[in-house]
């Protein structure tokens, strides 16, 4: 009977033990080994500065390093689907956008991964909208101006981008698809030289983000005639919202480029909520909270199934406007 009791005190000792490691191995994840958080964007942009800002913190509260690896190309296409192949057991994220997470799914016909599908959300770090900008000598003044001169023009007035399907893009498709006005799109290989032809009055108008625009308009060489946020910017509280312009057919208009994390689907729920309240703790920080706000960003603080949410609606909105748009990439 005593030997009995001894052999099965020890299996349960044995049992409580073996119960005990994955507790444990919850506590200390990841240490002992790197994590790799992928930017699909050349290094200096945004997501990569993001990047860097939250994975040294993160790094140090998961008792790890983080290694940014930047993999740009295709709109952030080649990187994240790099990502998506990558194993889901957390040693991956990706920081992901409107572009790579919403947009080339149904602007590229063979896309190597489904942002929905192939990803879990982690976090969505923040939005950042856009404004609508003229030159400083242009007649128009109110996006009523714009509508109807763009009526009154054969093509419509003229539009710059950053390059065919960027946000600065669909912008206009979506006002065009929504207000039923044609506007003529000029494609350009970046922010800088499209936004300087808009100020030259090359070009009639843009879309772009409050980061690139702000400066122009503060030295007077723009005028801002609207922004694409649900509410006025604290940073342009002058600026009415392209819903406030009075136009039935914009009243629910938005358009926000975005900053998110992800992890490679399947990647355990333990493992997501971690990365999730984690990243959380940094983004909640005041001197990140500045940071973000630097960057024309408005944070953001979404739970997971949010964020699903969220994107899932972003994918559909802008199916529909590049379905509508007719835009096609090779």
């Amino acid at each position: 009977m005593q030997r009995r009791t001894l052999v099965q005190s020890a299996a349960l000792a044995a049992a409580g033990a073996l119960m005990a490691l994955p507790a444990m191995a919850q506590t200390t994840w990841p240490t002992g080994k790197p994590i790799s958080y992928v930017v699909p964007f050349a290094a200096g942009g945004t997501t990569d500065t993001l990047a860097r800002l939250i994975g040294q913190q993160l790094g140090t509260a998961l008792g790890t390093t983080v290694v940014v690896e930047n993999k740009g190309g295709a709109a952030g296409s080649i990187g994240s689907e790099a990502a998506a192949r990558s194993a889901p057991d957390g040693f991956t994220l990706l920081g992901g956008t409107v572009s790579s997470h919403a947009i080339n799914i149904s602007l590229y016909p063979k896309l190597g991964y489904d942002p929905i599908k192939s990803f879990s959300p982690v976090t969505l770090i923040g939005t950042n909208p856009v404004v609508l900008v003229v030159s400083a000598n242009s007649p128009y003044r109110t996006l009523k101006d714009v509508l109807t001169a763009a009526k009154g023009k054969q093509g419509g007035l003229s539009s710059a981008s950053a390059g065919t399907g960027s946000s600065q893009h669909l912008a206009v498709e979506l006002l065009a698809y929504k207000s039923g006005v044609k506007f003529t799109h000029i494609p350009y290989k970046g922010s800088g030289p499209a936004i300087q032809d808009v100020i030259s009055g090359q070009v009639d108008m843009m879309f772009d983000t409050t980061v690139v625009a702000a400066p122009h308009i503060q030295s007077g060489k723009l005028r801002a005639i609207a922004v694409t946020s649900p509410k006025r910017l604290a940073s342009m509280p002058d600026v009415p919202t392209v819903a406030e312009s009075g136009v039935a057919e914009l009243k629910d208009f938005e358009v926000q480029s975005w900053q998110a994390i992800f992890v490679p689907a399947g990647t355990p729920t333990p493992v997501v909520s971690r990365l999730h309240d984690e990243i959380r703790k940094i983004l909640a920080q005041p001197d990140m909270q500045t940071r973000l706000k630097g960057f024309g960003m408005e944070p953001a603080d979404m739970s997971v199934a949010q964020i699903a949410t969220f994107q899932k609606a972003e994918v559909d909105k802008w199916a529909q406007v590049i379905k509508a748009a007719n835009i096609k990439v090779d």
